[in-house]
């Protein structure tokens, strides 16, 4: 009895130290708010301030709200029609963009349009699931928005937004939406915060405005409010991807903005909580993405930036373990950025079909003007991409004016864990970079191509070897995601991506079920070579071992070694991207670019034939041999700048000083390879060696390189196996900087042998 009077006597005491103030309801995660009901899910002491002779008007609610979004959002909106005056200033012919864009969605769809497959676009020809993903997002909303603005703020533009807003709400209403299970839904995390991003800049943009009323006001707010939730409840337990992370990125947003609504305080937790879990498990330890993509690394870039940015702008804590991660995205780009400031093309990049680069300024700007750090400012632009500009404040664009730049000092480097190895010369504009790809992420290899021990290369200012951007919804998504179009080695007609299956909703994008499985095995930098080695299981179906090797002869060529082993007779197999005559074929091919600069590709072993290709412009030449069980191709890549720097096609003497089989040492071994130069020489697929009174001898076929100098000789191991090696004539020998007092020992791949004094 005593228990039961204390808890009547506390619910007494609450109703009249609350007064009217109403309990804050929970907000529903499936049905619209009614706006007369918004102001029943403040937070108590938020209503409490608001009410006025017992009640909080649609008009003063409005107002607040306003107030709080001047406050807390990217930009001020009562300085909408100033910043708009400046960014088509800054964004010259961006109009036209915007316009195109704009009518194209009107003249698709209605205002109140279906939110469910089948139905047809307002010309009578029916959407297919890649657009109504798109029509989810609602990104061409925002060029609509603008309209309003290059029209004279004809309310038509307004009345178009907020009834397509309604017509989601009807659909939910109704439940007549294309749901998550069906592989199209419409609140799907990543469609649906990316819808909130646009929303948000809408809602901003027509604040100012006195046809944008208080009562669509508050219609957006209720339906931000409805997806906050949705999204919190659909997002309990972390999921592997990029979805996720948007439509964490979006709840993060929404609960900063919305934060006088009850719930938007464990919105907030938990969605900074999975985002970190994210940027733990997603961020490899090498700083890269875990999806191997750089459109899907700076995706995330954009992801983490919003939220970042809000919560500098209000004061709200984010840790240290947060901010390390994210610069670490922007110091990725930079360490694998070609000379021109452009980033390669890797896996799914997919912003622009068949482009040879990536455009990776928009990003490091950003990352430049969260950080203030010059070496990130090196590939910014005095201006962020014109969608990025509505989501900086007034003082970084401030910082624009004035971008402090500082060259970069990466040079050769490895990201072990992702998979991707980059030889560089250095930062001039004609320097040479290759970078080599053997990585696959376990988890979600969805956007992974045919690309294992994949490279591409840029020299002289030129995409030497390049590999393409794709697009989901065309047709041939799956063939430029495949092996015919990267520069890799292949047997048969054997392609590294294997069994492809499209995604549940039909929107064209698809993944291979099956790929190689691959193995990194030697990195290698130092002041005469960079040497990459590794190998992939891609083939071992068709009973054949394969590994690659390729060495980066400092500031002059790189030689690729594709190593075939096998009990039965197969085609073995170069692929090379670009448009290649064939001077000497066929062992000699050579891509001339408008500037007379080049590159040529030289087999330094006897090949069978050639086989050229293309498709959507873009071209390769596959070298073969035929009929052996076992065969190693050895292939100088080589650039050049102007004619007379070319391989001399007539007479093939050396290559920039290189001499192809004219080393001092006498070579044993079945159609072993050199090339010397001076005291250098690097041997490929021999068993001795003997010069003067010294005799190499070696257990089976092995690649090294030579240099001495003086009375000492260093032997490094460049290749993939372990193996028995003697030495005759030699003494005071070390391996690896561990003396070694006999005369016979196995050398492992990358050991580094130093023999001092001749006898």
């Amino acid at each position: 009895m005593k228990n039961n009077f204390h808890f009547v006597t506390i619910i007494i005491c609450s109703f009249f130290f609350c007064g009217s103030v109403t309990v804050a309801q929970k907000t529903p995660a499936n049905q619209p708010i009614q706006i007369d009901q918004l102001s029943d899910y403040l937070k108590q002491d938020i209503q409490k301030q608001l009410q006025k002779d017992g009640i909080i008007s649609q008009e003063i609610l409005a107002e607040y709200l306003r107030t709080k979004f001047s406050e807390r959002y990217f930009f001020d909106w009562k300085t909408v029609d100033k910043r708009f005056e400046k960014y088509n200033n800054i964004y010259r012919g961006i109009q036209k963009k915007h316009t195109s864009r704009g009518k194209d969605h009107l003249s698709k769809y209605s205002d109140s349009t279906q939110w469910v497959l089948p139905f047809n676009y307002l010309n009578g020809k029916p959407v297919n699931a890649y657009a109504l993903r798109h029509l989810a997002r609602q990104h061409k909303m925002v060029d609509i928005a603008f309209q309003y603005f290059y029209e004279k703020k004809d309310p038509i533009y307004i009345q178009y937004f907020t009834r397509q807003m309604m017509s989601l709400n009807v659909a939910l209403e109704k439940s007549q939406y294309e749901k998550i299970e069906d592989g199209n839904g419409v609140y799907e995390a990543f469609r649906s915060g990316y819808r909130v991003l646009n929303w948000l800049q809408i809602h901003n943009l027509f604040l100012g405005e006195t046809t944008y009323s208080d009562d669509n006001q508050l219609t957006t707010i209720a339906t931000l409010l409805q997806h906050g939730e949705h999204l919190f409840q659909r997002n309990q337990k972390f999921k592997s991807g990029n979805h996720q992370t948007r439509g964490m990125s979006a709840l993060a947003m929404l609960s900063i903005l919305l934060r006088d609504f009850e719930g938007t305080d464990r919105w907030y937790v938990h969605s900074m909580e999975l985002l970190k879990q994210h940027l733990a498990k997603e961020i490899n330890d090498d700083g890269f993405q875990f999806e191997r993509s750089v459109h899907y690394h700076m995706s995330d870039i954009g992801n983490f930036y919003y939220v970042y940015q809000l919560a500098k702008i209000s004061g709200m804590e984010v840790d240290d373990f947060w901010e390390n991660k994210l610069k670490s995205l922007f110091t990725t780009l930079s360490k694998i950025a070609y000379p021109d400031k452009s980033g390669p093309v890797l896996q799914d990049d997919t912003e622009i079909p068949w482009a040879e680069k990536n455009d990776i300024s928009g990003a490091m700007t950003l990352g430049y003007l969260l950080f203030n750090d010059p070496a990130v400012g090196y590939f910014a632009n005095d201006k962020v991409q014109a969608k990025m500009y509505w989501y900086l404040n007034k003082a970084q664009l401030h910082l624009l004016n004035n971008v402090k730049k500082e060259k970069p000092t990466y040079s050769s480097l490895s990201f072990p864990t992702t998979g991707y190895f980059i030889m560089r010369e250095g930062w001039e504009a004609l320097d040479d970079v290759m970078i080599v790809s053997n990585g696959l992420d376990d988890k979600k290899p969805d956007h992974q191509h045919g690309d294992m021990l994949g490279i591409q290369a840029m020299a002289n200012g030129k995409v030497i070897l390049p590999n393409y951007q794709v697009r989901y919804p065309l047709k041939d998504f799956d063939f430029f995601k495949n092996s015919m179009v990267k520069n890799v080695a292949l047997v048969d007609d054997e392609l590294q991506g294997k069994k492809w299956t499209s995604n549940k909703g039909g929107s064209g994008f698809g993944k291979f079920k099956k790929l190689p499985q691959p193995k990194n095995i030697v990195w290698e930098t130092n002041e005469n070579f960079d040497c990459y080695i590794g190998s992939h299981d891609g083939f071992e179906d068709v009973g054949v071992k394969y590994s690659r090797q390729v060495i980066y002869v400092k500031n002059d060529f790189w030689i690729v070694k594709d190593n075939f082993q096998s009990s039965q007779q197969h085609i073995y197999k170069q692929v090379w991207q670009g448009h290649y005559s064939q001077e000497n074929a066929p062992n000699l091919l050579r891509a001339t670019f408008d500037d007379a600069s080049g590159c040529d590709i030289f087999q330094l072993k006897d090949v069978t034939k050639l086989n050229s290709s293309g498709r959507r412009g873009k071209a390769w030449t596959v070298v073969e041999k035929e009929g052996r069980e076992a065969f190693d191709f050895i292939t100088i890549v080589f650039p050049y700048k102007g004619y007379n720097n070319r391989i001399n096609e007539e007479e093939i003497q050396d290559l920039k000083g290189w001499k192809i089989n004219q080393s001092v040492w006498e070579m044993s071994g079945n159609e072993s390879v050199s090339l010397s130069q001076d005291h250098e020489t690097f041997f490929f697929g021999i068993t001795q060696l003997k010069h003067g009174e010294v005799t190499l001898k070696f257990s089976e076929a092995i690649d090294i390189f030579i240099s001495h100098k003086d009375s000492e000789l260093t032997i490094h191991h460049i290749g993939e196996s372990e193996v028995e090696m003697e030495i005759e004539g030699l003494r005071s020998t070390k391996i690896n900087d561990k003396s070694f007092n006999k005369n016979k020992f196995q050398i492992a791949p990358n050991d580094k042998i130093v023999s001092n004094l001749f006898r």
